[in-house]
């Protein structure tokens, strides 16, 4: 099927609105989600563009939007310094600690906003994303020290709408240290760390970084004040529209097919 500039231009602007996602993500919402966007003139489309639109499949929508993706492929994330504290004290995370169907084990990770400028004085965002819902609070700290991170965790911990159970982080030194030991400690969580140097132990917070994170401040240079304060009245918006509005895509099964997997 031909679609033409008026359809492909709609479907950006759908895929714009719910924070860029997959095929696999946006086709199921276009149905209600170009009505919405009729209604309040915020799509301005015939009744022949919205059928073709909201008709298209998942492997369309990629195909069509794959120019549009790439103008924002991502330019890589830095990294942090691996911490060395208390290490043998907090275990490394096994599948038999975790239980990924209930609500309240969260991943987190620290994003850099340094500009690609090396030697401090720049502020950090913390993502938390709970691991059976997508669930997903940042906030951003002056500085990436087991203080800020505590008492980030602290106002996130009151924002979450279920307990937080468990808590694991990578080896950087902003979450390895007595702070957030400490901090899990008194309040029963389990505290587990990845394994260094496997990012996808991590992978449901490092998928948020890069769509929350990445997508909506870029890799620009944070270090005043004011920005901090921006930032984290930004997280507190963002928050409501990633957490009842975007939709969720998680994996739940995977099979050996032949020398690969299938997943579903």
């Amino acid at each position: 099927m031909k679609y033409g500039d008026d359809v492909i231009a709609a479907l950006v602007v759908c895929w714009t609105v719910l924070g860029m996602p997959a095929g696999k993500r946006l086709a199921p919402m276009l149905g209600e989600l170009v009505g919405v966007l009729r209604h309040f003139r915020e799509l301005t489309i015939d009744e022949g563009t919205a059928e073709l639109l909201v008709s298209m499949s998942a492997a369309t929508i990629d195909r069509r939007l794959a120019g549009e993706r790439a103008k924002l492929r991502p330019r890589g994330r830095v990294g942090t310094k691996p911490g060395s504290l208390l290490k043998s004290q907090i275990p490394v995370r096994t599948w038999a600690q975790w239980d990924d169907a209930r609500p309240g084990f969260v991943e987190i990770d620290t994003v850099w906003h340094d500009g690609g400028i090396r030697g401090g004085g720049h502020i950090s965002t913390l993502t938390v994303t709970d691991v059976a819902t997508g669930w997903t609070e940042n906030r951003s700290v002056a500085e990436r020290s087991g203080k800020c991170v505590k008492a980030a965790l602290d106002d996130i911990a009151q924002a979450m709408p279920f307990p937080i159970l468990g808590v694991d982080s990578d080896n950087g030194s902003e979450f390895i240290n007595d702070d957030l030991f400490w901090w899990c400690s008194n309040r029963k969580i389990t505290f587990t760390r990845s394994r260094p140097g496997n990012k996808n132990d991590g992978c449901h917070v490092e998928q948020k970084n890069w769509s929350v994170v990445r997508m909506l401040v870029g890799y620009y240079r944070y270090d005043t004040a004011s920005e901090l304060l921006l930032l984290n009245e930004i997280w507190r918006l963002q928050s409501k529209l990633t957490n009842f509005f975007y939709p969720q895509q998680k994996l739940v099964s995977r099979s050996e097919r032949g020398q690969g997997f299938q997943e579903a």
